[in-house]
């Protein structure tokens, strides 16, 4: 009874092992049957790069292209507009030398005073035995030429004293430095005593 069941029991297992046979399939030869292969996308890797490469680089070319057509467009403004601009530029250094000398009259026009202004100032200062002759105002200063009445020592007294009063007028010292006698005589047809007082400018380096 024991033998007829080990026999069964062996049937069993034998029949559940797969029976061996030899292999012999090519797979070299065999076709592929990949619905999308492996070289696709490679191939489409490669062409995506090389694509956009290409647009990359032609894209730079476009820039520079314009770049230069823009370059070449101001080169030619440049030479059609050089003539006018060199002789733009000549007549703005002649404007400048005419501007420079207009401006330096000005400066000198008004750093002078107005001579009617000055000459009222002056014969306002003027004592009543006292008569303005001359009045002389140049660059190096002011020439007062006074005809004096009276007797030679009171003239002269009156003279000196007129030459001091000078030096204390507020107004002529703001343009002049000093006050002084320069020469000192009598008029043989008038009997008058001639005074002449000069006043230096302060712009011609005159001391007080």
């Amino acid at each position: 009874m024991l033998s007829l069941l080990k026999k069964k029991s062996d049937a069993a297992a034998a029949s559940t092992v797969p029976a061996w046979h030899p292999n012999f399939r090519n797979y070299e030869k065999l076709p592929d049957i990949k619905v999308v292969r492996t070289a696709f996308f490679v191939n489409a890797a490669a062409i995506s790069i090389a694509l956009a490469l290409a647009i990359y680089f032609g894209f730079q070319e476009w820039k520079l292209h314009v770049v230069r057509g823009q370059i070449a467009t101001q080169e030619n403004l440049i030479t059609r507009d050089k003539g006018a601009s060199t002789q733009a530029v000549a007549l703005f250094k002649k404007f400048q030398a005419e501007e420079a000398k207009i401006l330096e009259v000005d400066a000198f026009v008004k750093s002078r005073p107005v001579v009617s202004d000055l000459l009222l100032h002056v014969g306002r200062t003027l004592p009543p035995n006292m008569a303005l002759e001359a009045f002389d105002l140049r660059d190096g200063g002011l020439i007062l030429r006074i005809a004096v009445k009276g007797a030679p020592d009171i003239a002269s007294g009156l003279a000196e004293t007129y030459a001091k009063q000078l030096k204390t007028d507020e107004r002529l010292m703001e343009r002049f430095s000093n006050a002084s006698m320069t020469n000192l005589s009598r008029n043989p047809t008038t009997g008058r005593l001639a005074v002449e007082i000069t006043l230096p400018s302060k712009a011609a380096g005159g001391k007080k």
